[in-house]
């Protein structure tokens, strides 16, 4: 099983596509499931789904993002990237990987699993939350499906460990825009300007009050701004300022009380600076939040999960079908340390037995 794993891992990475262009990518996926007993269909642009149906009332959806990133790779494996600025440095290939092998799994015991069993291989995961698309298409209602599963490779676990958490795992991701305009004099005339540039960094250090002593006493979340962008002269008072951030949090009603916290901030700063500010929250995805009961059904067929002591501050499009159906991610350890989107990353493929193994376990659980 190992070398059908390096095999569908190694050639999957030569060829990565992005977004919603996967025509290679797809055509492989397909290739590989026509070879197994299964309906194989494309419920939304560019996905791909395998519903091996066993006559059972209830189905098991088991999920691999396809999509790869725009990175030039940096490797000297004879398996590298031959698109050209294009890279699987996500890990991406393994999942699908995984998921490809349980294929063949699921084909030999089909009648003996008590579920049937959905394959969903989405695009998108990077960009705009291909997940979203999927779950909009009906997929899950049509297969009657009632519970999901998904991997994460993590190269900061140890090399084939599994680790998730109940309840929340990872954070709902909202990109922060805040524009603010003012009016420009030269600082000779200071009085007669209304400061943007000023007034930015008191939003930057309001808004780095209101996170360390309002919203992280009530529960864990992330609140930075990276980039500031204002003025035209040294000697002139910025007519316009723009502040770039990024609020991660786990919960709507943390994200209600973010964005009410700064726009209570932004209204103070405008009567004070007679400046006008606008802030612009993107939808981004949902967080992670991982079902509890079936939860324990993962840990009760896994016993070396390990248990995450607090969620991670990243975000995955995989909240999309949490919220459609219960589902459970899992992290699998590379042991790397090379960082997710690393133009070097790469990981040895015994690893993806560990979860293929899960993901067999998760069949039939008891």
């Amino acid at each position: 099983m190992l070398s059908l794993l390096t095999q569908y891992r190694r050639e999957l990475h030569q060829i990565p596509e992005l977004d919603f262009d996967l025509p290679q990518t797809a055509a492989y996926v397909r290739r590989v499931l026509e070879q197994y007993p299964c309906r194989i269909f494309t419920p939304c642009p560019s996905a791909v789904c395998a519903f091996f149906d066993g006559g059972k009332e209830k189905t098991a959806a088991f999920r691999a993002d396809m999509d790869a990133l725009p990175i030039q790779e940096r490797s000297e494996a004879p398996y590298t990237s031959r698109h050209s600025g294009k890279m699987h440095a996500c890990g991406h290939d393994g999942h699908m990987a995984m998921v490809l092998a349980l294929a063949g799994t699921v084909s030999r015991c089909l009648n003996r699993l008590p579920r049937n069993v959905l394959l969903v291989f989405q695009p998108a995961e990077e960009t705009t939350g291909g997940a979203d698309l999927v779950c909009q298409s009906g997929v899950f209602e049509a297969c009657r499906c009632d519970r999901i599963f998904g991997f994460h490779l993590w190269p900061d676990l140890p090399a084939g460990t599994i680790a998730s958490r109940p309840g929340p795992l990872l954070a709902r991701s909202s990109e922060v825009t805040v524009d603010i305009e003012g009016k420009s004099s030269h600082i000779a005339r200071y009085g007669e300007g209304r400061d943007a540039l000023l007034s930015a960094a008191r939003f930057i250090c309001g808004a780095d009050e209101l996170w360390r002593e309002t919203l992280t006493p009530a529960g864990p979340c992330l609140l930075k701004f990276g980039r500031l962008d204002s003025g035209t002269a040294r000697n002139a008072i910025s007519a316009h300022a723009q502040v770039l951030g990024s609020l991660r949090v786990y919960s709507d009603a943390m994200f209600q009380a973010a964005r009410k916290g700064l726009e209570r901030l932004a209204a103070e700063i405008e009567e004070e600076a007679g400046c006008r500010i606008s802030l612009h929250f993107s939808e981004g995805y949902p967080p992670v939040i991982n079902d509890s009961a079936l939860f324990e059904e993962v840990r009760s067929v896994l016993p070396g999960l390990e248990t995450l002591p607090e969620p991670l501050l990243i975000a995955e499009d995989f909240a999309f079908y949490q919220r459609r159906l219960p589902g459970v991610f899992l992290l699998l350890g590379t042991g790397t340390g090379i960082p997710l989107h690393a133009d070097t990353f790469d990981f040895d493929e015994t690893v993806l037995l560990a979860g293929l193994r899960a993901y067999e376990a998760l069949l039939a659980p008891p």
